[in-house]
């Protein structure tokens, strides 16, 4: 029993982050209850529906989502309400809500989650028994309902969206420098081909990671924007090293791929195993010693003793390698030599110096990862522009 109940506990204690997420939404979702139906006639309901709809456990993806739902939700409820008043609620309106509401959505670019709640919600406030009063409490009610999602999204976390930046960013580079000293041990041990498999498979995993350290980098920077409690400089600095990351990840796949194409090589020599498998272990060491760096106060001149480690590492594989290369086979060779690229590209990526990093525009958030593609308010204006621009010159003539 006692084991039982150990184990019970564990469910919880090892999902602390999802727990806190959990009685956020549940709290949020109650008090977004209370107060609709305490300041909008019979608004509790439709409070906490879109409340529990629009709060994405973060603060920077709650306020995207909640402003594109109340602007969709408004949209479609405005024509809809016309639909209902020439057709009465039935089959027409529901049709016409559910069409205008996704294309509304579409049109802003909403994430495929919000794309499914803006009709939603907009079904809710022309629900049964609709008036105008009525609507208009339910249009209310949302607003109510997206407000304190968006409050409550502060607290899903308890660690700021630097730290959960930091936190990412420490995960992944983890998860490589461990996979890199998994490939270290297989090459000097003899690998075959089922294990070069399985460490391709993982870092194809490992790539799966990069839309949401992107977004949660992304995040850490607009926070800072806005918030007098973030530092602009320190999140800066975060983005740049989780692209800086998504550099090094590459290179790490690269390295696997690399690997398992050599199995199908008859004529590999496994003379050079041993010091591709030193160097690939001291590409581990250098992640590990960059990420505990991250993790804790450090300066410049200790990641640059980091990298100018590893730098050395690759030209010493570089120098060995050209001692062999007679007797290796050609394509052997240019396969080593590619090791030794990654290794400085990853070198360069650690100390953050290649120019990849600084001179190259960065691309926002992956839109797999997106909440809304599109400001709602800028595209609102701008749509009202264009249709204002539209109707003078047509007054004109």
């Amino acid at each position: 029993m006692k084991r039982f109940f150990t184990w019970f506990i564990r469910l919880f204690t090892n999902r602390r982050t999802w727990v806190r997420q959990i009685f956020v939404a549940a709290i949020a979702s109650a008090t977004a209850w209370v107060i609709g139906d305490n300041l909008v006639f019979n608004g509790g309901l439709v409070a906490a529906i879109v409340c529990a709809l629009s709060i994405r456990i973060s603060l920077y993806k709650s306020v995207r989502e909640g402003l594109g739902q109340i602007v969709g939700t408004a949209i479609g409820a405005g024509v809809a309400l016309l639909t209902v008043y020439f057709f009465n609620f039935g089959v027409i309106a529901i049709g016409t809500t559910v069409l205008l509401c996704s294309v509304v959505a579409r049109g802003l670019r909403l994430g495929e989650v919000a794309s499914v709640n803006v009709p939603v919600t907009a079904l809710i406030v022309i629900g049964p028994g609709i008036s105008g009063s009525t609507a208009e409490h339910r249009l209310v009610s949302t607003l109510i309902g997206a407000a304190v999602a968006i409050v409550f999204s502060y607290f899903s976390h308890a660690n700021t969206p630097a730290g959960r930046t930091v936190n990412q960013i420490a995960r992944v580079g983890k998860r490589s420098a461990a996979l890199i000293s998994e490939m270290a041990e297989g090459v000097a041990a003899g690998f075959n081909q089922k294990q070069a498999g399985t460490w391709l498979a993982k870092a194809r995993l490992l790539m799966e990671e990069i839309p949401t350290l992107r977004s949660q980098a992304l995040e850490a920077k607009q926070y800072a924007k806005w918030s007098p409690l973030a530092g602009i400089d320190e999140a800066e600095a975060l983005y740049v090293q989780g692209v800086a990351v998504e550099h090094m990840v590459v290179q790490v796949r690269t390295m696997a791929r690399t690997l398992f194409d050599s199995t199908f090589d008859e004529n590999r020599k496994e003379i050079v195993d041993r010091q591709i498998a030193y160097a690939l272990s001291a590409t581990s060491f250098a992640i590990t010693a960059k990420i505990e760096l991250i993790e804790s106060d450090y300066n410049g001149s200790d990641v640059d003793n980091i990298a100018k480690d590893l730098r050395q590492a690759a030209d010493n594989l570089t120098e060995e390698l050209l001692e062999q290369a007679e007797k290796l086979p050609r394509s052997q060779f240019v396969r080593c030599i590619s090791l030794v690229s990654q290794m400085k590209i990853i070198a360069n990526s650690l100390d953050e110096s290649s120019p990849a990093l600084h001179n190259v525009q960065t691309p926002g958030e992956p839109s797999s990862a997106k909440v809304m593609g599109l400001s709602p308010v800028s595209r609102t204006t701008k749509s009202s522009r264009r249709l204002w621009i539209t109707l003078r010159n047509f007054l004109r003539h």
